[in-house]
């Protein structure tokens, strides 16, 4: 009972103070000047204000009120303020919000300023508009305060400063957001300066991500209105919001996509693509038409909801870097919320702490260039341990190398000498790099799906086995002159049959005579094309095949035939067939012979040169 009583009191306290004003002292440096006001909310928006004068004004309790986007109606602040002094007091009246559209201030039924974006005026200098408000000796004067915002949130909060404490409040102000804005401009720079020293994109996304926030930040906190934009230019500025909110977004997406390596996880990765490449087209929706701006935030809202999806499921991956976007995520959604929570009015972090919203941006920077640090020194230990094991891999290569030269010097010193030492061990090595190449080539193709694709790697790997049994023949022989070439073909054909699994296809081989190494080479690459080719093309499966190899000599003449008995084909018809390019060039420009191909019902290829030495 005495609960209710001390409320009622309280009340009726509160509505004669409303209703008496707020005395105002030449000396007081600051007055909160909505807790004694009153309130009414114009729904049709066409109200005078004669009109507003007789209507019904509720008293207001709260320092500051939010309305988030609200368009479709106008607020009328009523305030009383009393000079009970025998001195003119002059008054300087802040509306706290730099974005609201349109701000109109009456002494009565008097309209004595416009202020607000649609209003700026080119000799304004404070980041929030601002009147001045005149009291003479012994008056009272109740002022109208008319509030509008058809594009940005309608947050209203009034403050009465004297002009001294007023602009010493605003160089603090200004001086402070510029150390923010420049510390996030050294930042970005500094970011930007490691992109171009590692070509790591993380830092190119990063970089834009920052100066995304900022020139979102310039808007958002006013400094855009009176420093960077013609007046006229910031309505047009203003209507390109969503992008403004879109960008940063877009540009974080794209960091945290590279520094997280989101590639890992596939399916994440595709979801994330798709809305990425939708991102700007649904952001212009908001741009053809106004009526669905209250949600205009909303796809970049999504947007980061997910990356914060994708950060946690990176950290249970044990993703190092996760760990430290995840921190920063923490500190930018909590800055977002107290940013929501203030435009809709429910909690006004602001006024106890006004500049939450740099330092959180500012410690998520700061955050994420750590990380991006972090980043750095992973990369170089990795990079140091990788540089270890080489160096241990290259001295372990070279003990067994020395091992197995000393080995060879041993075996082979009492029956060669230096020069042929030196030309067998080459011949090894090229036999074991070729080795290794076609190892390699095999293991990639069984990797690899596609049937034409495999066949091009296998025939690539019996090219390269051509040439690589070559030099392991003449690793093992002692003459170095000349090349067995009946062992050197029947290497090769074995080696190709395998490969292509034939046991139809018999294959007669008669060599009468011996090659020089360059000779070998080239005739060995085109004996595996042909066979190659008849293995695949010239048979079926009903028919027995049969392949002639025939290798002679004829005074200063060599003379090589290799034909089938398969079913041949239309030389007729053009041919982009690089084995049959290969043959061309090897024999007319390696051997500087004649080659001839006779192709109906069966396929002969004899290939003619002179000996030159």
């Amino acid at each position: 009972m005495y609960t209710k009583k001390i409320l009622f009191l309280l009340l009726l306290l509160s509505t004669y103070l409303n209703a008496n004003g707020l005395s105002i002292k030449k000396d007081t440096s600051f007055n909160d000047i909505l807790p004694s006001s009153q309130i009414y909310i114009d729904k049709t928006k066409q109200l005078s204000m004669n009109e507003v004068k007789n209507k019904k004004f509720k008293n207001i309790n709260e320092k500051s009120l939010g309305y988030g986007y609200s368009p479709n109606f106008n607020v009328w602040i009523k305030f009383t303020l009393k000079n009970e002094t025998n001195t003119t007091i002059r008054k300087i009246l802040e509306y706290d919000n730099a974005l609201t559209t349109n701000i109109y201030l009456y002494d009565n039924n008097k309209l004595i300023e416009k202020e607000g974006l649609s209003h700026l005026s080119e000799q304004r200098r404070s980041i929030n508009p601002i009147f001045e408000i005149v009291l003479k000796p012994n008056t009272k004067k109740t002022y109208y305060i008319q509030a509008s915002s058809y594009i940005t949130t309608l947050i209203i909060k009034l403050n009465l400063w004297n002009s001294e404490s007023f602009y010493e409040k605003e160089i603090q102000h200004q001086v402070i957001l510029a150390l923010f804005f420049g510390g996030m401009s050294i930042l970005g720079f500094y970011n930007l300066f490691i992109f171009f020293f590692t070509k790591d994109r993380s830092y190119l996304y990063y970089v834009l991500y920052i100066f995304g926030i900022m020139v979102h930040h310039l808007m958002y906190s006013g400094v855009t209105n009176i420093y960077f934009l013609p007046h006229n230019w910031v309505m047009p500025f203003i209507h390109y919001a969503t992008y403004i909110v879109g960008f940063p977004a877009l540009a974080l997406a794209l960091f945290t996509k590279s520094f997280l390596n989101i590639k890992k996880y596939k399916i994440i990765n595709k979801t994330l693509n798709i809305y990425l490449v939708l991102f700007p087209f649904l952001l212009s929706l908001f741009f053809i038409t106004d009526s669905f701006n209250k949600y205009r935030n909303i796809f970049s809202v999504i947007l980061l909801v997910y990356l914060v999806i994708i950060t946690v499921y990176t950290s249970f991956k044990r993703n190092r870097q996760a760990y430290f976007v995840l921190f920063g995520w923490f500190i930018f959604l909590t800055a977002g919320m107290f940013m929501y929570l203030s435009s809709i009015g429910i909690f006004n972090v602001f006024i106890n702490f006004p500049y939450f919203i740099e330092i959180s941006l500012m410690i998520e920077a700061i955050v994420f260039s750590i990380a991006l640090a972090d980043r750095i020194k992973v990369l170089q230990k990795e990079k140091q341990e990788a540089q270890y094991k080489l160096i241990l891999q290259q001295k372990d290569e070279q003990k067994r190398l020395q091992i197995k030269v000393n080995e060879k010097t041993r075996d082979l010193k009492k029956a060669l000498d230096e020069k042929g030492l030196l030309l067998k061990e080459l011949n090894h090595r090229v036999k074991n790099n070729m080795q290794t190449i076609v190892s390699l080539i095999r293991l990639q193709s069984d990797d690899i799906k596609d049937d034409k694709l495999k066949d091009v790697l296998k025939t690539i790997q019996n090219r390269i086995k051509a040439m690589g049994h070559l030099h392991e023949l003449l690793y093992k022989q002692d003459n170095l002159g000349d090349v067995d070439t009946y062992k050197y073909f029947d290497i090769l054909i074995q080696e190709v049959m395998q490969s292509y699994n034939c046991k139809n296809v018999k294959i007669d081989l008669k060599v009468q005579t011996n090659l020089k190494i360059e000779e070998a080479i080239y005739c060995g690459l085109i004996v595996n094309e042909l066979i190659s080719n008849s293995f695949k093309y010239a048979f079926d499966d009903t028919k027995q095949g049969e392949i002639n190899i025939k290798l002679c000599k004829n005074q200063n003449e060599y003379t090589l035939i290799v034909e089938d008995n398969g079913k041949g084909y239309d030389s007729a018809k053009p041919t982009n067939s690089l084995g049959l390019m290969l043959i061309n060039t090897l024999a007319c420009n390696q051997l500087k012979g004649n080659i001839s191909i006779d192709s109906q019902n069966r396929v002969s290829v004899k290939i003619n040169w002179r000996d030159n030495e």
